[in-house]
């Protein structure tokens, strides 16, 4: 109050007086005009902080992101035998100085396998040591006088098993599959005009030649690429595509049949199982009880390990169970299998029922005869886009 009758307005944000209402209103806009200006601007500088922060927290995942890809990477590499540290020879010569290092191995021994070894290697043949023969004879003769609960059993005839080595011990469980397919075609004459150039079994070494050899003939390029064309002097492992393009190279007629999902409850595969007692039992139906036949023995793959299917029983019941070869058993527990009991306890080692394969998907190769030049050329086309046979 002025003491005169003039009518003063006080701004509400600063406390200044004016005589005219429409100065007041006009001076208190620019205030909410300065104030919107100021959160505005604070505005804009938290969102490009937000941004910045952002972009830096994207980058550090990127990085993150490609460092794990490397790690997995690296890993991958040397879980399949790609990362260059060497192959067969050189994990030998390491598992051997290891031993002795150990006491477990005298220096004079290490210097006797390391010349067998290398004298092996030079001609590219097994040296036999892993080897067990005789196993599908003796149980062929355990077989003729159990009568407990096998009402039939079909066996591949004359596979000797053969079990990883120092050499290859975590990684050769394909290549000894290999081998213990080979055993039996080499017995079998209708396959000596094929493996003319293959009278012994072929060392580790000579197998990954081989492949090699396949590959160079154009058998199945995307697999070869997954390898670089190149498996001699590495540990990589290898799996049905490989020993299918290697037999078919052979002029050995063959077939990958995929089983690529469960087809019983809880993960079961029943359907694997009906197709080996089909494979087994097609010309081969006598009344015998127990029938030694022609037919070579399955190579089985699943992820991270392949087996080799000898034979498969049928139990009273219609029950029915694989025999197996597993790389894994050593000569010492196939020993066993000579010497079989009358109670069969050994045959744990071999049996597999249908609860006891409940892996995701499982493959199979399988051996059906001799190709001429012309259908393996034909064959060498085809897996040039190559397909397996899906059970479905």
């Amino acid at each position: 109050d002025t003491g005169s009758s003039e009518q003063l307005y006080e701004c509400p944000m600063c406390g200044l007086t004016c005589t005219d209402i429409q100065l007041l209103e006009e001076h208190v806009d620019l205030h909410l005009q300065e104030h919107s200006f100021s959160e505005v601007g604070g505005n804009v500088r938290d969102l490009e902080l937000a941004h910045q922060l952002q972009t830096e927290e994207d980058e550090r995942q990127r990085s993150e992101e490609k460092r794990r890809e490397r790690e997995e990477f690296k890993k991958l590499q040397r879980q399949y035998g790609l990362d260059n540290s060497g192959g067969y020879k050189q994990q030998f010569l390491k598992n051997m100085e290891k031993e002795v290092d150990r006491g477990r191995m005298q220096p004079f021994e290490y210097h006797k396998r390391k010349a067998d070894m290398m004298e092996c290697l030079a001609f590219g043949i097994d040296d036999g040591k892993t080897k067990t023969a005789g196993v599908i004879e003796a149980l062929c003769k355990y077989y003729q006088s159990e009568n407990k609960d096998v009402r039939r059993v079909w066996l591949s005839s004359g596979v000797d098993h053969f079990h990883s080595s120092l050499g290859d011990r975590g990684w050769g469980c394909g290549y000894r599959n290999f081998q213990m397919l080979l055993s039996s075609l080499l017995k079998n004459s209708l396959y000596n005009d094929c493996l003319r150039d293959t009278a012994l079994i072929p060392s580790i070494p000579k197998i990954q030649s081989m492949i090699e050899d396949a590959w160079r003939e154009g058998f199945d390029p995307h697999g070869a690429s997954h390898f670089n064309n190149k498996l001699h002097g590495s540990k990589a492992w290898i799996g049905a595509c490989e020993i299918y393009s290697l037999l078919t190279s052979l002029r050995i007629k063959c077939q990958i049949i995929d089983f690529h999902k469960p087809t019983g409850p809880v993960g079961t595969h029943p359907r694997l199982f009906e197709w080996v007692l089909r494979y087994y039992s097609t010309d081969n139906e006598g009344c015998a009880k127990v029938v030694c036949t022609s037919k070579p023995p399955i190579y089985l793959q699943h992820q991270g390990h392949s087996r080799t299917i000898v034979g498969i029983e049928e139990k009273k019941n219609k029950t029915l169970c694989l025999l197996l070869f597993d790389p894994g058993c050593t000569s010492q527990e196939m020993q066993k299998l000579l010497k079989q009991n009358s109670d069969g306890t050994s045959l744990k080692l071999l049996r597999k029922f249908v609860g006891g394969l409940k892996e995701k998907q499982y493959q199979v190769v399988a051996v059906e005869g001799v190709l001429s030049l012309e259908e393996k050329a034909a064959c060498c086309r085809s897996s040039q886009v190559f397909t397996s046979e899906k059970i479905p």
